[in-house]
């Protein structure tokens, strides 16, 4: 699929053979309005998350390991299907842009944190040294709905709905990471699980709309 890339230039954009390279843009589109709501506006009265389940769900850091798997799953499956499945591939970033905006704009208008993360780690051992420095770097701002769980999905819808991955092997194989990422989110205390379910409830409102009408035009 390489050789399909070979005539393209930025004149081809507008063309329906490149036209969903247009795509790949929307992640600069993100990633700055995500750093607006995270660091141009960190001063905000932010609405804690928080439910009763969360006391149940204990803090297992063995769970980091599905949580930073995460990077892999969703960048592999955007690397794969631009070069190899086009139309899922349009699938996906749809399905992204649309989620990702709503919760961008949510995070705008309602500010959301979490004060689950330990104060003293119950273990000491590479799990928690690295959580304790990723707490550092990563926010409890900005919460719910969980846009690791949203991304989690869209891969896992994805691969349902692919060519590529039509065995029944690979679309358990997909469902048990999409899964367990998700799940990974409570288990480090990253999120509450109302972010959880508030990102499962928009990803279910979303999913027919893109997935449903999957047969983009290549």
């Amino acid at each position: 699929m390489f050789e399909y890339y070979r005539g393209f230039s930025l004149k081809k954009l507008n063309t329906k053979e490149f036209s969903h390279v247009k795509l790949l843009f929307y992640w600069v589109i993100y990633g700055s309005f995500f750093f607006f709501v995270e660091r141009v506006t960190p001063n905000r009265n932010w609405t804690p998350m928080y439910c009763s389940m969360d006391d149940f769900i204990p803090f297992l850091e063995i769970f980091l390991i599905p949580y930073l798997f995460w990077f892999v799953y969703l960048v592999g499956m955007l690397i794969y299907t631009f070069f190899y499945d086009i139309t899922s591939f349009k699938c996906l970033m749809w399905f992204i842009i649309i989620t990702y905006s709503i919760t961008m704009f949510i995070y705008l208008v309602y500010p959301t944190s979490q004060e689950l993360r330990p104060e003293v780690f119950p273990r000491d051992n590479i799990f928690t040294r690295f959580l304790g420095w990723f707490y550092t770097f990563d926010t409890n701002t900005n919460v719910n709905p969980s846009i690791h769980v949203i991304g989690s999905l869209a891969v896992m819808f994805t691969s349902w709905h692919s060519e590529k991955f039509s065995t029944p092997l690979w679309k358990i194989a997909f469902t048990v990471c999409g899964v367990l990422i998700s799940i990974s989110t409570v288990f480090v205390k990253q999120h509450s699980i109302i972010d959880v379910i508030t990102a499962v409830l928009l990803c279910v409102f979303i999913y027919p709309v893109i997935f449903k009408r999957k047969k983009v035009a290549r």
